[in-house]
């Protein structure tokens, strides 16, 4: 008989302030995902490095408390549009049987209803934007509308999924910086090389009920290769990254500032165990940090160069 494999970390979490709301806003509540924050800060960070790297920081620091209340609604909206074309698959899986959609919790009207409830928060954000930024924002509902049907499709869901959770760097940028500029661009770039390399972390946790009911993943694409795998991404991401910095600030020192990440990063994949699914959602949250001090190092970088 094979061994019993370690029980997955629930993606519902009855916990903290929404484990004491009524029945149905905690269902709601855990159908967006709000007891599990480290999503909305994955997708506002980028936003925020292309505000700081662009030189708006100080100035628009308004624009960042926007990004961050758009990326809390969106990222609400993405996880129940996700949870309404996944309830089937995620019924067949540990991890995700206990979501409100596949658990019966929440029917599927009143989950569109909150879909929209969400959108329309983001729609008040989009209007904050100029009208360059705007149009760009819009132009990612193409890439979140198709991310949940990427997993049937292609081994590589995790790079798509890089392309919506960066999309918010492109927005950042253009919003202060007027235009899609070299460094705006290569720092979008390396956003999709680090959030393949940390999606490709959380993977691990599904790795085996993915394999029984026929998901696709970066994680299982890999195979034995994985830490190989994230470190090539993570590397990727920094060398993006600093080639972003040095296009602003052409010395020595502006990649530098990159070097607090970095060490977070290479501690993230010498720590990585393939078989741990609970230490690898320990270092996927912890990318969390990673994003601040991203943002600090394009804030160092960003004031101190006019645009």
């Amino acid at each position: 008989m094979p061994a019993p494999l370690p029980a997955a970390v629930p993606d519902s979490e009855h916990r903290g302030w929404v484990a004491a709301l009524p029945p149905t806003p905690r269902a709601l509540a855990l159908l967006a995902r709000f007891d599990r924050p480290i999503g909305w800060w994955l997708l506002f960070w980028p936003g925020a490095w292309g505000v700081a790297l662009a030189g708006g920081a100080i100035a628009r620091w308004d624009m960042l408390l926007w990004l961050l209340v758009g990326s809390i609604a969106m990222r609400g909206a993405g996880c129940v549009y996700n949870d309404i074309v996944d309830r089937d698959l995620d019924r067949q899986v540990a991890r995700t049987a206990s979501r409100p959609l596949a658990s019966g919790a929440v029917g599927l009207k009143i989950a569109w209803a909150w879909l929209a409830a969400l959108s329309l928060v983001g729609l008040v954000v989009l209007v904050q934007l100029t009208l360059y930024a705007a149009v760009i924002a819009l132009l990612s509902l193409a890439l979140v509308a198709a991310y949940p049907f990427m997993k049937r499709i292609t081994w590589w869901p995790q790079a798509w999924l890089g392309l919506v959770f960066s999309w918010a760097a492109l927005v950042g940028w253009s919003d202060i910086a007027g235009a899609l500029t070299l460094p705006g661009l290569l720092l979008y770039a390396g956003s999709v090389c680090w959030v393949i390399g940390y999606d490709t972390i959380y993977a691990l946790q599904d790795i085996e009920d993915d394999a029984m009911v026929g998901v696709r993943s970066s994680a299982r694409a890999l195979g034995a290769h994985v830490r190989g795998g994230v470190a090539l991404f993570y590397l990727l991401a920094l060398v993006l990254w600093s080639a972003a910095l040095w296009t602003l600030r052409p010395e020595p020192l502006a990649p530098v500032a990159l070097l607090p990440a970095a060490l977070h990063l290479l501690w993230q994949v010498a720590t990585l165990r393939v078989e741990d699914g609970a230490g690898a959602l320990h270092r996927f949250r912890s990318n969390r940090l990673t994003g601040l001090l991203v943002f600090a190092a394009c804030f160092v970088v960003g004031t101190a160069t006019p645009l």
